[in-house]
């Protein structure tokens, strides 16, 4: 069966419905190609047609391109590529400018390729659906536009209208669509979408692309303008400070915009298809969709959810204190339509958390983004309490307190008699074993752990840590109840700091170290930035509070050494004692750490740190590598005592939950990537130089032994 359905109608309009064999979305695969080809061919071969309507036989419009081709494109096949890319682009060009009017009837979503296709025709018509998406998200996975997205969207909107939806990939709706002038007009179903094509059809015997017209000038002026030449003597170096040269993906959709808008449409085609085989071909793009697309996929498919579990919901969930963990969980359990009972010692501070889920959806009333209805509707489904008693019948009370084991223990004790009978108990500890808390509740097969990371209403990641006595049922649900409200969940077994903490925890204490060697501050930061980190380590640990580190690490140190093991002192551990006791510095909270915080000023690194910095000679790049190696070799040991449980977990995990470089693919695909023969001899390298906590974990030389990849 052909990708493309070819009808001709009585009125000689030539419909090319889109039906891609075999999957549940149609895609720019070999066998969409071959299809347009052969379409093509017919199309030349029949001068008796009056137009050409682009449809689709699947829910959606179409998907874009076929990742699982792309992400096997390399450079020896680079020629080869481009040939492929050119000819399907060849094809479009040739419907788009043989004279006659063509129509996209896009009945649904539309992305990527998809909505490149959509830009091909010269009138576009979409179905009325709120859920509809359109736009050109290839940035996001370290690719371009290649089917001519990027040529048509500025020949459309001009350059500084089309750079947010290339460089950032902004998806939008059919009613922003209108408002951009991408779609013409809409129809409230199917009948009425191909009524009111072959209408505008007949109505336009003659039709071409606005910018095929001659004298048409690009919306906002050629880069030579003087407006637009101003815009770009600063724009490649704003962009170099947010991708920090890690990213070439948005780079290459500038260039190719730019250049692409000084020359004539089939040239701009031609440069477009380069800078997109360049992209395609190169590793960080593969890092990216082997994360982002299949990882990503694999995870929300439920890979590591117990499968003889029945899927579950939560109906009313418990929250014990009203901090800003549990003020960010209520808001986002409550915005799914889901009652929830926020508890904490004083009903002013249960008070103050609510507050905080009224502040964040006034500023979407304000903005538009929801009416005050549905805001009150929401507020009205977290109830504030002082008293354990209004917990009864929650199918889920998760724990939020302070980072002691005491007073978890108490408020579990006291909140879970009232679950529902079938109900789970969640700690959101960060750190804190969760065999250990579940000693402390009445049935450990119904205790887990569910980590979320802070602001919650932002970050995507909820860890779920089994207990050593944690069941498949309550794993089961946990995972249920993290997608219901939204979250992408990775699971790990228990242990001290689990994942993200864990390594997390690596990061900010090498750049503690490079501090406690000589290394100046303000390298320090700017190398993590270069490697692609979101923040340096000084402002981190000034973020996280000194003192909150010093306590864990105390607490650390004791339970090691109940259990008969040691936690050697560290330079990174000095580095924090003398900063408390020395000069009473303790992070943002208190106003000052290794930044200082004007009140009306933005933050600066404190002039103090001179107390250790030497000038130590140490490359850029060597200190990137630390960075990133010191937490990739300990995301290799979680895999290897069975922290975790799949690299893909540990790639996910490491980008949305500790902020690893999107560009790697994650902590253990920057080792894949970098090759791992190589990255067990920089490792040897790196412990030689500087300690222990870069020595190669076993089942990092296993791998190479075997030439195999995680």
């Amino acid at each position: 069966m052909s990708a493309i359905q070819y009808q001709k109608t009585e009125d000689n309009i030539v419909l090319l419905t889109f039906d891609s064999p075999n999957q549940s979305a149609n895609t720019m695969n070999a066998d969409f190609r071959a299809a347009l080809t052969e379409a093509v061919n017919k199309l030349k071969a029949d001068d008796n047609v009056s137009g050409i309507i682009f449809r689709s036989a699947k829910k959606t419009f179409f998907a874009g391109g076929d990742l699982d081709e792309l992400i096997q494109a390399t450079p020896e096949h680079a020629t080869e590529f481009f040939n492929m890319i050119e000819n399907m682009k060849d094809q479009l060009r040739y419907i788009e400018t043989r004279g006659i009017p063509v129509v996209a009837t896009l009945n649904g979503t539309a992305l990527g390729g998809g909505w490149e296709i959509a830009l091909c025709a010269h009138h576009r018509i979409a179905l009325n659906d709120p859920k509809t998406k359109f736009g050109l998200p290839e940035v996001t996975l370290g690719l371009l536009p290649g089917g001519g997205g990027i040529v048509r969207t500025v020949r459309l909107l001009g350059l500084q209208n089309a750079f947010p939806l290339l460089m950032e990939g902004k998806k939008f709706s059919v009613e922003k669509a209108k408002t951009l002038g991408l779609i013409h007009d809409t129809a409230e179903n199917l009948d009425e979408l191909l009524d009111k094509a072959i209408t505008w059809i007949k109505t336009n015997p003659k039709s071409q692309q606005p910018f095929d017209i001659k004298g048409y000038k690009i919306p906002g002026g050629s880069p030579s303008s003087p407006a637009i030449a101003q815009m770009l003597t600063i724009a490649p170096a704003i962009l170099r400070d947010k991708t920090k040269g890690c990213y070439p993906a948005p780079e290459a959709i500038m260039s190719a915009a730019v250049e692409g808008a000084q020359v004539d449409v089939d040239t701009a085609l031609r440069i477009e298809s380069r800078y997109f085989t360049y992209l395609a071909t190169g590793q960080v793009s593969k890092n990216m969709i082997g994360t982002f697309w299949h990882g990503m996929n694999s995870i929300k498919s439920g890979a590591h959810r117990p499968k003889d579990v029945t899927k579950w919901q939560a109906k009313k969930v418990g929250i014990l204190g009203a901090g800003m963990m549990g003020a960010g969980i209520a808001y986002v359990t409550a915005g799914k339509g889901i009652q929830v009972i926020l508890k904490d010692v004083s009903i002013e501070a249960a008070e103050k958390g609510k507050a905080y889920s009224q502040k964040l959806l006034d500023k979407k009333v304000s903005q538009g983004r929801m009416t005050a209805e549905q805001r009150d509707q929401i507020l009205g489904l977290i109830q504030t309490t002082t008293e354990a008693a209004d917990l009864q019948g929650c199918d889920l009370i998760i724990e939020a307190v302070f980072e002691n084991q005491q007073l978890k223990a108490q408020v579990t004790q006291e909140a879970e008699q009232y679950l529902a009978t079938d109900g789970v108990m969640a700690s959101n500890t960060s750190t804190l074993p969760i065999s250990q808390l579940a000693q402390a509740s009445q049935d450990q097969a119904k205790f887990i752990g569910l980590h979320f990371f802070s602001p919650v209403d932002k970050m995507q990641l909820v860890e779920i840590i089994k207990g050593k006595n944690t069941s498949n049922d309550t794993l089961a649900k946990a995972f249920d109840f993290v997608q219901q409200i939204g979250k992408l969940p990775i699971v790990v077994n228990d242990s001290r700091g689990f994942f993200t903490s864990r390594v997390f925890g690596t990061f900010i204490q090498e750049g503690l170290h490079l501090l406690a060697e000589g290394v100046h501050p303000a390298r320090i930061e700017m190398a993590a930035l270069k490697a692609g980190m979101p923040v340096g380590p000084l402002a981190i640990q000034d973020e996280v509070s000194l003192t909150l580190t010093a306590h864990i690490t105390h607490e650390t140190r004791k339970a090691l050494q109940a259990e008969g093991k040691e936690r050697p002192a560290s330079p990174a551990d000095d580095v924090i004692q003398t900063m408390i006791h020395q000069f009473n510095r303790k992070g943002k909270a208190a106003g000052a750490g290794f930044y200082d915080y004007p009140e009306n000023g933005k933050k600066q690194l404190w002039s103090g740190l001179s107390h250790w910095n030497k000038n130590t000679e140490i490359s850029e790049q060597e200190m990137i590598e630390r960075f990133l190696f010191v937490q990739a070799l300990d995301t290799v040991r979680c895999l290897e005592e069975d922290v975790l449980q799949s690299a893909v977990e540990g790639n996910i995990g490491s980008i949305f939950g500790i902020g690893f470089p999107a560009w790697t693919g994650g902590a253990i695909q920057y080792l894949n990537q970098y090759g791992l023969a190589k990255a067990l001899a920089r490792a040897n390298v790196l412990e030689k130089k500087y300690g222990e906590r870069f020595k190669a974990p076993e089942l990092l030389k296993k791998k190479v032994a075997a030439a195999e990849t995680f």
